[in-house]
């Protein structure tokens, strides 16, 4: 089921570069989010800022015109933008933990009703380290996350708490998931636009906590 109904991954990012406003510095975190910097946002000036001390890259770099030394925090190569920089490890961390990123998008194995977020950790798993992510959750103005609507076996990644190492609580202010996109409002989650293909029926039975639509439901637009 995960994967397979709704919308793929450039579109979800896609879906939530669309909320960016125009002056943002908004961190791009592992996985989908570092897709964020291939949408097309028209002409508002956002400054996108990697952990490892990317600040100001654009796209992931064409094939044939990579430059191997600048990556985004997945390991992709990306082109910069003018007036980019390239910092210090110890400099784009004073940048997160000084209050200046205004949106954190980062992916996620669960979020719970109440804005918690789990993301470093499976259950089981020797070891492991929750990284840069705290830093960004308890820093950052706003955390938004993205993530599949289920796992691979069908249990649900929106829950009505996290059962995963949480990451930090009830910070999350927007998910965004092939099905749909949503706000935990601590007593559920907030249906704000469905995904083409998908019905709400659908949506709340793949959600493991109460579920609430918005009322006069739009259909998340996508390209093509």
């Amino acid at each position: 089921m995960s994967g397979t109904k709704g919308l793929n991954r450039q579109q979800m990012a896609d879906r939530v570069a669309r909320e960016f406003q125009d002056g943002w510095i908004v961190n791009l975190g592992v996985g989908i989010p570092t897709m964020c910097s291939n949408t097309d946002i028209g002409d508002r000036d956002i400054t996108y800022h990697s952990e490892n001390g990317v600040i100001g890259y654009g796209a992931v770099a064409a094939e044939g015109h990579e430059d191997l030394n600048l990556v985004n925090a997945g390991g992709q190569n990306v082109t910069l933008k003018p007036g980019a920089a390239v910092v210090h490890h110890a400099d784009s961390f004073g940048v997160i933990r000084g209050g200046h990123i205004d949106a954190t998008v980062m992916g996620a194995y669960q979020v719970s009703m109440n804005g918690d977020f789990a993301n470093w950790k499976l259950k089981g798993q020797k070891g492991g380290g929750i990284g840069g992510a705290m830093d960004l959750a308890a820093c950052a103005k706003r955390v938004f996350i993205i993530l599949e609507h289920v796992t691979r076996d069908g249990s649900s990644r929106l829950v009505t708490v996290c059962d995963l190492p949480v990451t930090a609580r009830g910070v999350v202010t927007l998910v965004a998931t092939n099905y749909g996109l949503f706000e935990p409002t601590k007593t559920g989650f907030y249906l704000r636009e469905i995904a083409p293909g998908l019905t709400v029926d659908e949506i709340r039975a793949a959600t493991g906590g109460v579920l609430t639509i918005a009322d006069g439901l739009k259909q998340i637009a996508v390209d093509g």
